[in-house]
């Protein structure tokens, strides 16, 4: 799926993004004065308020990676970890204020690292569920359809063939539901050949990254 543009424009090469501070800069200077709008000061505040909420959702590695980096204060994180136990709902509201007045006092290569971060995550999920589906599409054809085991070895000639085989006998043997019935969404028992071989799948597609990334998700006829 292509990625959604951010709303924005270019000034000598670089591109600002709507909102951002670097945005809000041009426009004092571009007025002549100092001061912003109200309308410009609303919308860079919103956007950094509902930047600093989504630091709560931000996995550890890249919350630490920031951190690391200089790009997260401290008493930003401490921040955001209250907020993440705060159960009231006024009381989180105003917490989530605070991280938002914290997020204001970044500079905007410390705005651009965490959208980064976020941006880095967002996608990451997007390609672990595709990479899921794929690995089930997988087992599936690879239990009612003995061509497809064949397909699998010549493409993946490095596969352990043998504990593939072994895997696939065993949970058709383990299913209750006749392969057939597959097709027709009846879900197989899950069995512990069944579980085991959708990670044997999906340890074969990790392996060959490029490989799965433009593979399309295979069919049963």
């Amino acid at each position: 799926m292509a990625k959604k543009l951010k709303k924005g424009y270019f000034v000598k090469g670089q591109f600002v993004a709507e909102g951002s501070d670097l945005d809000l800069e041009l426009k004092i200077e571009l007025k002549g004065t100092d001061s912003l709008s109200k309308t410009d000061k609303k919308r860079g505040s919103s956007e950094l308020q509902a930047l600093g909420e989504s630091l709560l959702t931000l996995r550890q590695d890249l919350v630490d990676r920031l951190g690391s980096a200089g790009a997260l204060p401290e008493i930003l994180v401490e921040a955001v970890e209250q907020a993440k136990k705060i159960t009231d709902f006024e009381g989180k509201r105003r917490q989530l204020q605070y991280v938002g007045k914290l997020m204001r006092k970044l500079d905007e290569e410390d705005v651009k690292a965490l959208r980064e971060c976020l941006d880095e995550q967002q996608s990451g999920s997007a390609r672990e569920t595709q990479m899921l589906h794929l690995v089930e599409a997988w087992r599936a054809r690879l239990l009612e359809d003995d061509n497809a085991v064949e397909e699998l070895i010549l493409s993946r000639p490095t596969i352990d063939i043998q504990q593939l085989r072994a895997l696939i006998r065993q949970a058709r043997r383990d299913n209750k539901t006749q392969p057939s019935d597959i097709s027709k969404g009846l879900a197989p028992r899950q069995s512990k050949a069944y579980r085991e071989l959708f990670q044997f799948m999906k340890d074969v597609l990790d392996q060959h990254p490029d490989d799965s990334e433009d593979e399309h998700v295979p069919t049963i006829s």
